[in-house]
């Protein structure tokens, strides 16, 4: 390797820089001596990111929960985080998937496959609010659902968006201690309060 010639010890996310694609990704990752991660990808530049706060992590835990009771007996699956590939050098990492259908195992997900993308976003984060909603809108996914948390605040707000004519469109919403209600994709009603990490 270029890198060894050099005296330097070899590196994937230099050497690969720009040109990282699932083939890349099945053989390097995750890497070791790295802190846990999510690796998502944009045209070839991985984009390596620390696990969200504790907040964010039960947050979308009790999401999974309440989606999973809500579809069953439908046709959908409900996942947590999924690859979910748009092209081979461009994916990301949702903490919440719903499919159509089953995964059957795939490490590969396609949108064709999916009905609904859920992130629990950071105010700070670009791309959670911003970047992957426009990804999988171009990918035509239906529904794309936003979540936020304050533990210390105790608020909580969850907003669910359709596609229309190639963007999402705000479809329903609510704030803890209200009722979100949605009959699409599947019917599902919680107070977004549940959300919240709090002593009982």
């Amino acid at each position: 390797m270029v890198a060894e010639l050099v005296g330097r010890p070899f590196d994937p996310l230099v050497e690969f820089d720009g040109m990282w694609d699932m083939r890349l990704a099945e053989h390097y990752l995750p890497l070791p001596h790295v802190p846990a991660a999510k690796y998502e990808c944009l045209d070839g530049k991985l984009i390596m990111s620390p696990y969200e706060a504790s907040q964010n992590s039960y947050a979308a835990a009790r999401l999974i929960f309440l989606a999973t009771v809500a579809a069953d007996r439908t046709p959908f699956r409900v996942y947590g985080t999924v690859n979910l590939l748009f092209a081979p050098g461009r994916w990301i990492q949702p903490d919440l998937t719903v499919l159509n259908g089953s995964a059957e195992g795939a490490l590969w997900v396609s949108p064709g496959l999916t009905t609904l993308v859920a992130e629990v976003v950071s105010p700070s984060r670009r791309r959670d609010r911003i970047d992957k909603p426009a990804l999988c809108a171009d990918a035509g996914i239906p529904f794309y659902l936003e979540v936020q948390v304050d533990h210390e605040q105790e608020r909580a707000a969850v907003h669910l968006f359709k596609l229309d004519r190639g963007a999402y469109r705000p479809h329903t919403s609510a704030l803890a201690g209200q009722k979100f209600e949605t009959d699409l994709p599947f019917p599902l009603s919680f107070d977004p309060a549940e959300l919240l990490d709090l002593e009982v």
